[in-house]
């Protein structure tokens, strides 16, 4: 398999994102990620509908900070995202309800 990495995953948001998980969703994601593929993302969910596009925004419902490898990690299921969040791997800020539901709104696998 060749090498995983930031842009391809974001990239793949948007075929992965199960609207009917999402139902009545109307939420902005900041992903702030640091380290060797550092980069910033938005993630708006909305209308049943994910789109992706690089950059920042502010005023996000959700800012997500993490080391780039470590957010692979977790997409890729090699770390727990609860425990990543809990030994400060992954830096949540704003309405912390939508984080916890939010993995649960795409299929990566």
């Amino acid at each position: 398999m060749s090498e995983v990495t930031i842009e391809k995953l974001m990239s793949r948001m948007p075929e992965a994102f199960l609207p009917e998980k999402a139902s009545g969703v109307d939420a902005v994601v900041q992903y702030h990620l640091t380290g060797e593929e550092a980069s910033d993302w938005i993630v708006t969910i909305r209308d049943g509908k994910c789109m992706v596009e690089k950059g920042t925004i502010e005023n996000p419902k959700l800012t997500l900070t993490a080391d780039s490898q470590d957010y692979k990690d977790v997409i890729l299921g090699k770390i727990n995202g609860m425990s990543a969040f809990m030994d400060g791997k992954l830096r949540l800020a704003g309405d912390l309800n939508l984080a916890m539901k939010l993995t649960s709104f795409f299929k990566m696998n």
